[in-house]
């Protein structure tokens, strides 16, 4: 296989490393909601925004970050989080970024939403509870 092939080259394999890392990232941010110092700040951008419940929403964006990063380390319901990843950094962008201006401030919610993207298309890869349980079930029948 050649690396200039257009042919997938360990698809299984190096989605599921990239779903990986990525759940971890959404972990570490996710994981924020359980600090209170940055919870305050959080808060204060729906706040400054005049949202009604603003600590409601910080902790909701927080929370669905930390679901949606073990949903990706473990491979469990991955295209279901994929969802919810697109609709949490798709509402990330329109509420709190830049108002859509993906080429400065609001870069990483967008990338995040691009790996939804491929998660949505491949699967979860190898290494997935996902996968896991297609085997079981083939393996049933």
């Amino acid at each position: 296989m050649s690396l200039l092939s257009s042919e997938p080259f360990h698809q299984k394999y190096l989605i599921a490393i990239v779903r990986i890392v990525t759940g971890c990232m959404l972990v570490f941010h996710g994981a924020e909601a359980f600090d209170a110092e940055k919870m305050e700040m959080y808060t204060e951008w729906f706040v400054e925004r005049r949202y009604a419940r603003p600590a409601a929403w910080a902790y909701a964006g927080k929370i669905s970050e930390l679901v949606i990063g073990i949903a990706y380390v473990t491979g469990l319901a991955a295209r279901i989080a994929s969802i919810a990843c697109i609709l949490t950094f798709g509402s990330i962008i329109i509420i709190l970024g830049d108002r859509g201006n993906i080429f400065q401030g609001d870069q990483h919610p967008f990338l995040f939403i691009l790996l939804a993207l491929v998660f949505i298309a491949t699967g979860p890869g190898a290494w997935s509870l996902d996968r896991y349980r297609s085997m079981q079930s083939l393996g049933n029948k």
